[in-house]
């Protein structure tokens, strides 16, 4: 009976990509199934599986359309943030300027004060393949906690390289190819934003090549071979490939690298080729206003489902994805429509919102790329390799370190075993193994149903679990078999990373 089912439902033409709503196609399958399949099931079942059906649309709420416009922070933010400034002159850059690294389009969203940017159609139809993403409510992880308060999380580990990545490589992809670009360079740290560029290059008839820091080049292999599926080169990081690289490699062999240093080294052959351009996977202006398709989408769901989020949580290294969940609903507030907590989580070994300096800061470790107002442990700061390669970067992405400054954020330090042991009860009551990266969010979504559980209060917990975990299982068996420990950025550390970046005196603020 199974059997048949299976092979029933997958032929009809009903289960083909839908042109309906979700209600309709639910119907239809439903209509096409039940004579099929002829079970003995009680009289109210098809009422209450229509109920159920609408619940779960509410709960996902894929709606029939993708938002079609990105949304600007800086619009609406009561002091605008400080400028890029060229390392050499300390003056602001101009966007011709950066004209061998990124295409025009880019560069002007950089620098925009529109507050809504539209979405190519070219872009649009690509997002349809995963697009829009499922808002789920954790209950089961409610039920593990014994909490009052609604868990809801939103999932971006459904698109093709399973993570949030690919909102921002297709764009940054289309708009290299449309300006003439033959080949893009790029760095990445566990693998989610390499493997997005590449699939996004793939698309676009671009070459690839990246450049992947060593920790995780060794420890996540399959991300490497998925970025090579797509077509790309990829190398650890430090490399011999660069001048950069090899003067690392020569002082320090075994450095495990780092998303500067990978940087660094994709900018390098960027200038050295005229025909090759350079893409970032977060920090950047451009990155940040991709990403906020994610809370753009997230707003309508909870509306959909009558829902206002009580407290807003996301994981943070660079900032894109926290961004990409937290602008849109920091609209809403400083519109006074609604009045969440917007909090932030980072690793405990690079924690640059909560020891870092607001300061002017290269993202690069030689100063190849303009100087970024930024909370940064320093350009030559080192991470330890910690599991979470994605957020292993020195700086936060320039408009969440303003918005932090503004005090419109929060922002907490997590250890690692904290957050695997969120990840482990989030996969087990929900059944989704996220990223590690997400596992901070996660770690701290507990923290916080477990405060409400002392309380009695029933807040709505919103967190964003940015992809999922597949390509990190080797973490996972570290954890689970206790080979795992925290990792801490030393004050010691940070001083020496610190005074070795020489960031230019005169715009060092302490936190």
């Amino acid at each position: 009976m199974v059997t048949s089912f299976l092979m029933t439902t997958s032929s009809h033409p009903t289960c083909q990509r839908p042109q309906t709503t979700g209600n309709e196609q639910w119907m239809r399958i439903v209509s096409a199934t039940k004579k099929r399949t002829q079970l003995k099931l009680s009289p109210d079942y098809y009422n209450r599986a229509a109920t159920a059906r609408s619940i779960m649309c509410s709960a996902t709420n894929k709606p029939t359309e993708i938002p079609r416009q990105w949304y600007n922070i800086v619009a609406d933010l009561p002091v605008k943030p400080p400028p890029a400034l060229d390392p050499e002159t300390l003056q602001p850059v101009k966007p011709e300027e950066l004209s061998h690294l990124f295409p025009d389009e880019l560069l002007k969203q950089d620098n925009s004060t529109e507050r809504f940017i539209d979405i190519p159609e070219e872009v649009l139809d690509i997002y349809s393949l995963w697009r829009t993403t499922p808002l789920l409510r954790a209950k089961r992880l409610e039920k593990l906690l014994g909490t009052p308060a609604r868990i809801y999380y939103k999932y971006e580990g459904v698109s093709p390289a399973g993570s949030h990545k690919p909102n921002t490589a297709i764009p940054q992809a289309y708009y290299h190819a449309k300006q003439g670009t033959k080949k893009l360079v790029t760095e990445t740290g566990a693998g989610q934003w390499g493997s997005s560029l590449a699939f996004a290059c793939n698309l676009f008839g671009l070459g690839c090549e990246i450049w992947q820091t060593r920790a995780s080049y060794d420890g996540k292999p399959y991300r490497k071979l998925m970025m090579q599926t797509w077509g790309a080169k990829v190398h650890p990081s430090p490399s011999d490939k660069t001048n950069v690289g090899r003067s690392i490699l020569q002082k320090d062999p075994s450095c495990p690298g780092s998303a500067a240093i990978a940087s660094t080294e994709a900018v390098e052959i960027c200038t050295e080729n005229a025909d090759t351009k350079y893409c970032m996977g977060s920090v950047l202006n451009h990155v940040v206003l991709h990403q906020t398709i994610i809370g753009e989408e997230c707003i309508r769901q909870m509306e959909a489902l009558g829902e206002s989020p009580d407290v807003i949580i996301g994981c943070s290294g660079g900032g894109s994805n926290f961004a990409g969940l937290a602008f849109p609903f920091l609209r809403e507030k400083l519109e006074g429509k609604i009045n969440p907590i917007i909090r932030a989580v980072e690793p405990s070994a690079c924690p640059s919102l909560t020891k870092g300096v607001y300061a002017y800061d290269s993202s690069d470790t030689t100063g190849l790329t303009p100087l970024m107002k930024m909370h940064t442990l320093g350009h030559d700061f080192i991470p330890d390799p910690v599991h979470a390669g994605g957020l292993r970067y020195h700086g936060m992405a320039p408009l969440v370190s303003h918005v932090y400054e503004l005090g419109l954020m929060e922002a907490v330090a997590m250890p690692q075993l904290e957050c695997f042991d969120g990840a482990i009860q989030f996969a087990r009551s929900e059944g989704i193994i996220p990223a590690p990266e997400s596992g901070h969010a996660i770690a701290e979504a507990i923290k916080e149903a477990l405060h409400c559980k002392e309380t009695g209060e029933s807040k709505v917990i919103l967190l964003l679990v940015s992809g999922h975990g597949h390509f990190d299982l080797k973490s996972f068996e570290k954890y689970l078999l206790g080979n795992m420990v925290n990792l801490s950025c030393t004050d010691e550390t940070l001083r020496a990373s610190l005074a070795g970046s020489s960031i230019p005196s005169g715009f060092e603020l302490k936190c």
